[in-house]
């Protein structure tokens, strides 16, 4: 190791520990640790500018391990992507560029949100997978618009969650050479030793996925890791190594111990670890040596070079390849490439079928006007109804397929889905049965925290699943999505809602959206259809004030809307009120809200063949639920649906007592 190389190491160490020191706070063990690995990487691998941080073929850096995130503070700070010395210092304070784990768009040069452990590799995975497909598309035999690398750094911690092993296994499949990953293994989690629950030998896991594995034995050897880093991408396969470091590294007293995972190394440690690693400047705090300043100022004028050699050769490509140099400014574009809303055909009536299905010939229009759609299933696809049926599927062999078999991974598939939305230039989405949203629910509540549109098509929506009985079921499903923040829940009740949903998912620049559909089969409803991108309206109404409201979503819309005839017949006049999606009607002005929902009327009932939670809001104390209170049963859908009180029948009973 060089003196330079020795002292940007040791740079990068202390302004890491001296910020957890500042904020009493954080995790110094693998900044200390894995500090020489992470600026082998930087400083000698990676293709960046930091000077244009969002340059498209740059390599992408993940910090898996998100606890660690002072170390990547540092890095940014030091490669001079615009972190100052204050910055640092402010580390995990309010309103700070340097938050407790790091977030996307918040801070310049964090390419996704990590924190919870082994979303970051699965997040990496789908940014892998963007760019394959990507340079499948766009590259010719004299012009790789599209080549770039992605790298994360995990730990044993991350390779100990099941997500990073499903995606893990998708990635050797899928043969995605351009990721490497390099694993910090310090032998050490927050319990204590890492063999009291981890004793597996990960590389041959890895090596069993279809990897290629290396191992570096000693964690401060930066020649070692540079040389493995670069083999890695030679290799034709997805690439682990395994590196032996030693966690808090250079602190005497805390190196090697738990204790040095998660709570500061305190002032005396860091003075001890910096006499210990020979650092020259002892007394300094928060301090960048000179000379590491121009090391780093060569290193970035190289990245500024090898964009503007990528820029030179944009151009000559542009002129020989017209056609495609402007697709590739669409698909690199959050616009929508058509106008949809002004598309009759897209709105069209599609009759009396299931919602998935509805989907499905949505889904067919989309991907013939949305050239960088690029999804699947979670192995489901016949069932969601969510191939595209003109495009072939992406595989090692045919990398331009755009349908993903992402095998029985749900939660992989989503947090792959939120590495390709952040990669950009491919609008992701996925499906799954919706009772499995369980399974998928960590990386949905990451895309919503990080702003990403990722469509989710959630199919089999109720105990309209029938047969397959309550494991199948989904029950709080409905409640638990629509508690996360920054997500539309969209559940249609016929062929036109689903069009407004896949709109709304379509036109959404950073909101996901969950598109909850039928099994079975839902009538064509009149007066239904673009009035539901406001989440809620009268579809069907009685001459003056209401004397009772009728609420619903997707399948149950049906009932109140075949209730009010028999209400009307009866003298009760009824307003029928489609609710798809509660979030949209949320972000509607209070005229909107109270012409729908008038706040002098009083009885109100909301049918929805699932848990009450959250229509209390809408209720109110005087109003009522026709609702799931516990789970469905295994017997065909229409006996069920009469067994657990949805029906027509029900409906006007419940809404007679309540007019009373």
């Amino acid at each position: 190791m060089s003196n330079i190389d020795n002292l940007t190491i040791n740079t990068l160490r202390f302004l890491s520990a001296e910020a957890i020191q500042k904020a009493k706070s954080g995790h110094p063990g693998l900044p200390l640790g894995a500090a020489p690995a992470a600026y082998t990487l930087w400083a000698k691998e990676m293709k960046v500018n930091p000077a244009n941080p969002n340059w498209n073929d740059r390599d992408r850096f993940i910090l898996s391990a998100g606890h660690g995130s002072a170390l990547l503070y540092s890095l940014l700070h030091v490669f001079g992507y615009g972190l100052t010395i204050e910055d640092l210092q402010n580390f995990r304070q309010r309103n700070s560029l340097t938050p407790g784990h790091p977030e996307y768009k918040h801070t310049t040069g964090v390419e996704v949100t990590t924190g919870p452990l082994g979303q970051g590799i699965a997040n990496a995975v789908g940014m892998a997978l963007a760019e394959s497909h990507l340079a499948a598309k766009f590259n010719t035999p004299e012009f790789k618009v599209v080549d770039h690398y992605t790298y994360a750094l995990c730990g044993d911690g991350c390779l100990q969650e099941g997500v990073a092993a499903e995606a893990a296994s998708l990635a050797g499949t899928m043969g995605l050479n351009k990721l490497v990953v390099l694993y910090d293994s310090n032998h050490i989690t927050i319990e204590g030793d890492t063999a009291t629950a981890f004793a597996e030998d990960v590389l041959k896991r890895f090596e069993a996925y279809g990897w290629d594995t290396q191992e570096v034995a000693d964690g401060n050897d930066v020649d070692a890791i540079k040389a493995a880093i670069e083999k890695a991408k030679a290799s034709d396969k997805p690439s682990i190594i395994k590196i032996e470091t030693q966690i808090g590294y250079g602190a005497p007293n805390k190196q090697g111990k738990a204790s040095a995972h998660g709570e500061p190394l305190g002032d005396e440690e860091i003075k001890l670890a910096k006499e210990n690693l020979g650092w020259p400047y002892v007394n300094e705090t928060f301090y960048v040596p000179e000379e590491v300043k121009a090391h780093i100022a060569e290193i970035n004028a190289a990245g500024a070079k090898a964009e503007a050699d990528w820029n030179e050769m944009f151009k000559a490509y542009a002129e020989k390849y017209p056609e495609l140099a402007k697709e590739y400014a669409v698909w690199y574009s959050d616009e929508m490439p058509v106008d949809l809303l002004a598309d009759e055909d897209f709105w069209k009536d599609e009759g009396d079928i299931a919602t998935r299905a509805t989907s499905e010939k949505v889904l067919q229009k989309v991907a013939k006007v949305v050239p960088n759609l690029f999804g699947g299933s979670a192995d489901l696809a016949p069932s969601n109804k969510s191939l595209m049926k003109d495009r072939e599927y992406y595989s090692k062999e045919n990398p331009a397929g755009s349908n993903i078999h992402f095998g029985i991974r749900e939660f992989a598939m989503t947090a792959m889905a939120n590495g390709m939305a952040v990669h950009g230039g491919v609008r992701p989405y996925i499906a799954g049965f919706y009772v499995f949203a369980d399974y998928m629910k960590a990386g949905l509540r990451m895309e919503s925290l990080m702003g990403l549109p990722v469509i989710s098509i959630l199919t089999h929506d109720s105990i309209g699943v029938g047969e397959d009985g309550p494991t199948h079921q989904p029950i709080e499903h409905m409640a638990m999505l629509r508690s996360l923040p920054n997500y539309n829940v969209f559940r249609p009740c016929d062929t036109r809602e689903t069009a407004a949903g896949w709109y709304t998912a379509l036109t959404s620049k950073t909101t996901p959206t969950g598109l909850v559909l039928s099994r079975q089969n839902l009538p064509a409803l009149e007066g239904t259809g673009k009035g539901a991108l406001k989440g809620a309206y009268v579809l069907k109404d009685c001459e003056g004030t209401p004397d009772v409201l009728l609420m619903a979503s997707g399948s149950e819309v049906e009932l109140i809307y075949k209730a009010f005839d028999e209400l009307a017949a009866k003298g009760v006049k009824a307003r029928v009120i489609s609710m798809p999606c509660w979030e949209l009607f949320e972000a509607q002005d209070a005229e909107y809200k109270e012409s729908v929902m008038p706040k002098a009327v009083r009885a109100r009932l909301a049918v929805e063949a699932a848990a009450d939670f959250g229509w209390h809001k809408y209720v109110g104390m005087d109003g009522d639920i026709i609702c799931m209170d516990g789970f469905g049963a295994s017997a065909p859908a229409g006996l069920l649906f009469k067994d657990f009180g949805f029906t027509v029948e029900n409906v006007v009973e419940k809404a007679l007592a309540l007019v009373k």
